[in-house]
């Protein structure tokens, strides 16, 4: 498989994303700047990492989404090719309309960084189709714009059509207020596009190289 790696300026995760790709996963990996006006060639799999994409300045992502890589992000991702956003990634992916919802300050005004419990929600996709239903990985987190938001009917639309992928829960699979590290809406730590080829989520899987490598498998396409 050939992954890309996208870099902003600011962007923190980047070489996190392309080390668990290359040596954890043993597979093609290039960086791709900000400022390219087209992707390369062959790609199956396109990684928006974390970190503070332009200073985060005005709104998390709200600059990324300008990019002059964006348009042929979402071209990509509209033609099925796979898309994950990751902490701030998932904040470009909302801001740039390839994802619902928001990502807003955490419930205590807190960055929090730590190891956190997912509940995978759904398996019908390729980042998750290694687990079943209702595994639970540890992952870590580092944010302080994370809280999940939208409105009522954009839930509904998403647990309709079955795009949560991932909520916050304790050690035993339960959605509890002290699971939820940043009071994100009905827990939920990630979610999928329609097709279920753009993944956006707040924990960072390309960490879990070390420690845990079964959440890595997130990543992984096979």
């Amino acid at each position: 498989m050939n992954y890309g790696v996208i870099v902003f300026p600011g962007s923190n995760c980047d070489m996190d994303c392309y080390h668990a790709v290359k040596d954890e996963l043993k597979e093609k990996v290039q960086y791709i700047w900000h400022d390219e006006g087209i992707l390369p060639k062959g790609l199956d799999m396109i990684i928006i990492p974390g970190g503070f994409s332009y200073g985060d300045y005005l709104r998390c992502g709200a600059i990324a989404k300008f990019a002059k890589i964006m348009p042929e992000i979402i071209r990509f991702a509209k033609n099925g090719g796979y898309v994950i956003g990751i902490c701030n990634g998932f904040q470009i992916l909302t801001e740039s309309g390839m994802l619902p919802g928001a990502l807003l300050r955490n419930q205590y005004q807190k960055f929090i960084c730590k190891n956190i419990n997912l509940k995978v929600m759904n398996n019908k996709s390729v980042y998750t189709k290694k687990y079943k239903t209702g595994d639970i990985l540890t992952v870590p987190i580092a944010h302080g714009e994370g809280r999940f938001f939208i409105d009522n009917d954009g839930l509904k639309e998403l647990e309709d059509n079955e795009q949560i992928a991932f909520k916050y829960v304790d050690e035993v699979g339960s959605e509890t207020d002290q699971a939820n590290p940043n009071g994100s809406l009905n827990s939920i730590a990630g979610i999928f596009n329609r097709k279920k080829n753009v993944l956006g989520m707040m924990p960072h899987p390309e960490r879990c190289n070390f420690f845990n490598k079964k959440s890595l498998q997130i990543l992984s396409m096979n």
